[in-house]
């Protein structure tokens, strides 16, 4: 038994047709080429103050996004990778990048400081191996005879 949510008014009343999807059911993030970008941004930036909102009206769009928009079109201009969306998931801030970058290198650091006490620790074992290997020889030799 399949329990499905519908929205009201799609259950089969008056009015429905069994083939129509609703668009509601399942939002679908929008992707944007970059023409259509390079295209919106111009219209925007070419369009006079009290038209510049029905731009955005007319393709659905927020000012945010052609902010967005604008500035990595800029940064690449200016042959800079583009800064990361502030519509990604995980919500960092411009100082959490930063503080991530710097446990990234410290890490790194660390790993590189970990190898090197590692092997330090690997070559003082074999020298003490080798050590009781030398000394035991020597204890094992007959002792010399006194006459």
């Amino acid at each position: 038994m399949s329990s499905s949510v519908q929205p009201v008014g799609s259950a089969g009343g008056p009015g429905h047709d069994p083939g129509s999807v609703d668009p509601a059911a399942k939002p679908v993030r929008r992707s944007f080429t970059a023409e259509y970008r390079a295209r919106v941004v111009a219209e925007y930036a070419a369009a006079p103050h009290g038209e510049k909102s029905a731009v955005l009206r007319r393709e659905g769009l927020y000012q945010s996004q052609i902010r967005e928009w604008t500035d990595a079109r800029d940064a690449i201009a200016r042959g800079l990778p583009p800064r990361p969306s502030s519509h990604h998931r995980s919500g960092k801030s411009a100082g959490s990048w930063q503080e991530t970058d710097r446990l990234r290198a410290e890490n790194a650091r660390l790993t590189r400081e970990l190898a090197k006490s590692q092997a330090v620790v690997e070559i003082m074992g074999k020298l003490q191996g080798l050590l009781e290997a030398i000394s035991g020889s020597t204890d094992s030799s007959a002792p010399p005879t006194k006459r």
